[in-house]
């Protein structure tokens, strides 16, 4: 049979045959891509902490430097060359990632930039990524894979400099490109083909991640064995920077404002200069002789400026602290306050308005005044002080559209009126009312079925938590000609509403529609239509 011959349609068949065969064993199962999501997922979340957490190491790092420049100096540089080398390093990875992507996907670079793994059409694809990654060769040498290798090994021998040789054996850096590999075949393969010979897209980039990973873990090696070469025991401190402590920026005209100015973890056994100058914004050590230097004690300074100005007092000095080496390294800081006459602050949480029906959270303070010799009044509704300070609660029932609030404030033994404010009342805006948590567009019926009530939700900027009631709505379909229409009582379809339901066709549109509702006082409301298509 083999040598008969075959008609032109039976040699269409053997081809297409031939075809799906080969396509089958290309197939990469779904299960081994959704693996590569999850690892690769997980790799991106390590990769964020690792950031932070070499962040954190770097602001530990910088306040030894603060404390001691001169000693920490060569360290401090030496562990910035390692954050340039690893931010380079890990930027070229994403580069490659991103055109691999553009490669592979046919997009610019720009939405390659955006793009996440799991909405890429062509994870499963190696032809385009081996062909990027290896080239027209076996070794990858005519290939990006190559590139890559080359970088790695250069970052790697970089950052190894960066340790004096003396640490050097205790660091564990990852990146290695010299070991022994083999194919599944048990035959020994290079560290290109290893890596990127006929890997899909979703592997190459989980391998490129965890690159990234390792360039992260090199750099936290790097840079706490560089902390480790400092003499940690003349660092006490986790933090220092300079701290003023007001009781408060906002004065009355014609008393005193008062500050504590600190150097935070500083060592009390010892005293740190303040030099002040008012009026400025910063002071340098130019001009240090311009400014006034303030007696300390203790570690702390006290700050006394009087309040004899209106308006905004602004104020700067320096602070010097000395090393354990015997230099003084100097502080900046600054600050202003404000002189005021006595003025009062009513301020609505919910909007600006008072909803008719509903308590009104309102914040009420008068600066300067204890919150305990604060009172309120209002022209209509009423006003009551909550369990929370500084908060009243305002309840107003219709029949204006507008209410003046009274603050009044205790103070030496008499009660003075601070001031007033207008506010005007609305009634509560109407729900919207939803069915599977839609009012509109295409759902499933099985899920429209399950809900099996109308929701009146209100508007999403709306401050409060508030519930309405249905108590009738008409649900209004279309069969052929006629147009049908079935009432409820209350916001639960009936059986009737649901077996028609069941039966309607994809495409088919219903209505639901003179919906009413009550509010929390009892006002009905007419609520916008519901229109669904069944998809």
């Amino acid at each position: 049979m083999a040598a008969a011959k075959e008609t032109p349609r039976q040699r269409m068949i053997a081809m297409m045959y031939l075809v799906l065969t080969a396509l089958l064993a290309l197939n990469v199962s779904k299960e081994v891509i959704d693996a590569f999501l999850v690892v690769n997922e997980s790799v991106e979340r390590s990769n964020d902490k690792l950031s932070e957490k070499i962040e954190n190491t770097y602001a530990t790092f910088k306040t030894m430097y603060q404390l001691n420049q001169i000693e920490v100096k060569p360290f401090w540089d030496r562990a910035l060359s390692a954050r340039k080398l690893s931010q380079n390093m890990s930027t070229y990875i994403c580069n490659i990632k991103e055109e691999l992507i553009a490669k592979t996907e046919g997009m610019s670079l720009d939405s390659a930039r955006f793009a996440q793994l799991a909405s890429l059409r062509k994870k499963d694809n190696y032809s385009i990524t081996t062909e990027y990654f290896m080239g027209d060769s076996f070794d990858g040498a005519k290939g990006k894979s190559r590139e890559l290798k080359n970088e790695i090994i250069n970052y790697r021998q970089q950052m190894i400099n960066l340790v004096d040789s003396a640490n050097r054996e205790k660091l564990k850096l990852g990146l290695i490109t010299d070991s022994v590999y083999y194919n599944t075949d048990g035959k020994k393969q290079n560290w290109e083909a290893y890596h990127f010979y006929h890997t899909i897209l979703a592997a190459d980039i989980t391998i490129l991640n965890k690159f990234i990973t390792e360039v992260y873990d090199a750099e936290f090696d790097v840079v706490n064995l560089l902390m480790d070469e400092i003499n940690a025991a003349d660092f006490s401190y986790d933090k220092i920077e300079a701290k003023l402590i007001s009781g408060s920026d906002y004065v009355f005209y014609g008393d005193e404002y008062k500050a504590e100015v600190i150097v935070a973890a500083y060592d009390t056994s010892q005293s740190p200069v303040v030099y002040l100058k008012k009026g400025v914004e910063s002071i340098n050590l130019n001009k240090i002789n311009q400014a006034q230097t303030l007696k300390s004690s203790n570690g702390k300074t006290i700050i006394n400026l009087p309040a004899n100005k209106l308006g905004i007092n602004k104020f700067a000095g320096l602070i010097g602290v000395k090393t354990t080496s015997g230099d003084v390294n100097y502080f900046p800081f600054k600050n202003e306050y404000i002189v005021a006459r006595p003025s009062v602050n009513v301020a609505v949480e919910e909007m600006n308005v008072l909803y008719i029906g509903v308590e009104n959270t309102i914040s009420v303070s008068v600066s300067g005044i204890p919150i305990e010799n604060i009172t309120t009044e209002i022209s209509f509704g009423t006003i009551y002080k909550s369990n929370v300070p500084d908060k009243w609660i305002v309840s107003v029932p219709p029949g204006k559209n507008q209410a003046i609030i009274v603050v009044m404030a205790t103070i030496d033994g008499q009660t003075r009126e601070m001031g007033a404010q207008r506010f005007r009342i609305k009634r509560l805006p109407d729900p919207v009312a939803t069915i599977a948590n839609k009012r509109e567009g295409y759902v499933n019926r099985e899920i429209l079925i399950a809900a099996g009530a109308i929701v009146p939700k209100m508007p999403g900027d709306f401050g409060f938590q508030l519930y309405f009631e249905i108590t009738s709505f008409t649900m209004r379909m279309q069969r052929g000609f006629n147009v049908y229409e079935f009432k409820a009582k209350n916001g639960l379809m009936t059986d009737e509403m649901l077996e028609q339901i069941e039966v309607t066709n994809r495409g088919q549109s219903i209505i639901f529609e003179k919906i009413k509702a009550i509010g929390p006082y009892g006002d009905e409301r007419i609520l916008s239509p519901i229109i669904l298509t069944i998809n």
